[in-house]
């Protein structure tokens, strides 16, 4: 199935082409700027940085969030079709998956208790989540060097 994928013509363009995986991995990393910048900025004014930023910034900024996920979702989808096969087997990538799947998942649930009174357990995912998204930047980055 993952040599079928790397075989389309999308995934034979993104391998090929001068500047497709290149302006795709540009975009890719905007959108990790956008995600992991804005629940980052959430989850340490959870745990008291920067308390002159209002906790009720993050319910729009959420949805910019939202958005920055959606263009790394497809811009790495088609990263992935390029080298499908291998990246299903690299260890780094599925531990980026996981950390992102777990990071998101948390991201919507904090989300949802920046309503109420933040308490401890709230700050602990928050912790929880920086970490999540800080092992998804170490892992992408060393899915071009540990196969």
């Amino acid at each position: 199935m993952f040599v079928w994928l790397e075989n389309t013509s999308l995934a034979l363009w993104v391998s090929t082409s001068l500047w497709a995986y290149p302006f795709l991995l540009s975009l890719h990393i905007v959108g990790l700027a956008v995600v992991v910048g804005i629940f980052s900025m959430r989850d340490l004014r959870i745990l008291g940085l920067f308390s002159a930023l209002p906790i009720n910034a993050f319910f729009a900024l959420g949805k910019l969030a939202i958005t920055g996920f959606v263009l790394n979702a497809i811009s790495g989808f088609l990263l992935f079709t390029s080298q499908a096969s291998v990246f299903v087997t690299s260890v780094p990538f599925l531990s980026k998956l996981s950390c992102i799947a777990i990071g998101m998942i948390l991201a919507f649930f904090i989300q949802s208790r920046l309503e109420k009174i933040i308490e401890l357990h709230t700050k602990v995912l928050a912790i929880i989540s920086l970490a999540c998204w800080v092992t998804a930047i170490v892992a992408g980055r060393l899915i071009a060097y540990i196969f």
